[in-house]
């Protein structure tokens, strides 16, 4: 009846609610458990850390260069060849180049332009080759410069680059 003054005893749950509980928090315990087990890196393999690469060494500098002059080499055979135009072969110079100095130093050679790279004060005989040698016989109109001292000035990049 109402208005009784009666207290009523609470609503007993089912002990299968609790076990529900604890069988979800297990589940959620054991899915953060795998999670992290399954995605951390694994033991005994060395990770590289591509954002900031390991100073090169000596050995591997002047593998580098031996590299970069057998290329060079390589352009101005095809040249003398007559596989590649003068033009050709003074554009694979820049390129050869050009990836030479990101490989050594990491600076971004291939994308810049001759104005960029002087702005950034880059080694002299870079500059030299680029402005003498390989940006005229490739922009201007007209016969290309000849390649073969393109070819020296490409050494001499790859060999005095610091």
């Amino acid at each position: 009846m109402p208005g009784s003054d009666e207290l009523y005893p609470p609503f007993q749950y089912s002990g299968w609610w609790l076990l529900l509980a604890f069988g979800i928090l297990a589940v959620l315990i054991l899915a953060a458990w795998l999670l992290i087990v399954l995605t951390r890196p694994r033991r005994g393999v060395a990770q590289p850390d591509a954002a900031h690469p390991g100073p090169l060494t000596v050995d591997v500098l002047s593998q580098l260069r031996i590299e970069y002059l057998d290329r060079i080499q390589l352009v101005e055979a095809d040249y003398r060849a007559g596989k590649l135009s003068a033009r050709n072969a003074n554009l694979e110079l820049s390129r050869v180049v050009r990836t030479f100095v990101n490989e050594y130093s990491g600076l971004e050679a291939p994308v810049l332009a001759l104005d960029d790279l002087v702005a950034r004060g880059v080694h002299p005989a870079l500059i030299d080759a680029m402005g003498r040698h390989y940006y005229p016989s490739i922009f201007r109109p007209g016969p290309a410069i000849d390649p073969v001292a393109g070819t020296e000035a490409a050494r001499t990049v790859v060999r005095s680059w610091h």
